[in-house]
């Protein structure tokens, strides 16, 4: 059983991918079949974890992917070259999805360099592990909600002008949304929170045309996980889930590929599952 060592616990968020011991595996697994041939896509947290796994994914599949990231450069060049070694093309944006501005200014780069935007994913998240609730402080509580939550709305708000009939947009909830976490409780109350915005955007948007659509994944080891955890933590994680393990990204990134493309059609207001059983883990 593959070992998740805790000698690489990392102080920053949202983490980094490249000094993760071992490696998230991001790889596509199948051939591409052109499910998003002709699609622009904006996903945000993709320079590692889930996102990069998303956005090779979809340009496997024949998307021009453009991703927002924080402050983590040496990640997003390695985003990059795995979208350029699918044949696709990636616009790495630098910023804080918690600034309105930017959202807005994101939005408006990734249609000038590609022209349209068809899918939003929207994945990017912090957490703060906090062993006593009364120890959250109010700007670490405002701070994941701006980012988590807030940046979702922005990143809509920002995208709807843009987004015609056919396009979809995803958010990333989690697990937490529905059983909570202890250790998360403020992250946790962002992806309840993810998960009823979803749900009534997917009303709000249905007779233009819009699907929107999320994904609640369960422990996936991405640098979120070292960069919030002490090493015990670090060291168990996953194996609470129902395989007994944790996922990797690129077994969540299917989900949303299936929820971007066409095989997802009569599909709005619907959450995906990829969390190892660990609902069922009780």
């Amino acid at each position: 059983m593959t070992q998740y060592s805790d000698d690489r616990v990392q102080d920053q968020q949202p983490g980094l991918e490249h000094e993760m011991d071992p490696k998230p595996d991001y790889a596509p697994r199948y051939p591409g079949s052109g499910r998003l041939e002709g699609k622009v896509a904006i996903i945000t947290g993709g320079d590692s974890g889930i996102g990069r796994a998303t956005a090779v994914l979809f340009a496997r599949e024949g998307a021009r992917v453009a991703f927002v990231y924080k402050t983590e450069d040496r990640d997003a060049e390695e985003t990059v070259r795995a979208v350029e070694a699918e044949g696709g093309e990636a616009l790495p944006l630098r910023g804080d999805v918690g600034s309105k501005d930017f959202c807005l200014q994101a939005v408006s780069d990734t249609v000038e360099r590609f022209g349209k935007l068809d899918v939003l994913v929207n994945n990017a998240a912090e957490q703060h592990a906090q062993e006593n609730f009364e120890d959250v402080s109010q700007e670490q509580m405002e701070a994941t909600f701006r980012t988590n939550i807030f940046g979702q709305m922005f990143m809509v708000q920002a995208a709807l002008p843009h987004l015609k009939k056919g396009a979809t947009i995803i958010g990333v909830t989690s697990v937490t949304a529905y059983r909570g976490q202890d250790l998360l409780i403020d992250y946790s109350a962002t992806k309840g929170a993810i998960l009823s915005f979803v749900r009534a955007m997917a009303s709000k948007l249905a007779d233009r045309g819009i699907r929107v659509n999320g994904v609640a994944p369960g422990p996936i080891w991405t640098p979120l996980i070292p960069a919030s955890f002490p090493p015990e933590k670090v060291e168990s994680f996953g194996k609470g889930s129902t395989l007994g393990r944790p996922g990797q990204p690129n077994e969540v990134a299917p989900s949303l590929l299936f929820l971007a493309c066409e095989d997802s059609s009569f599909m709005t207001g619907h959450v995906l599952h990829p969390d190892g059983g660990e609902a069922l883990a009780d």
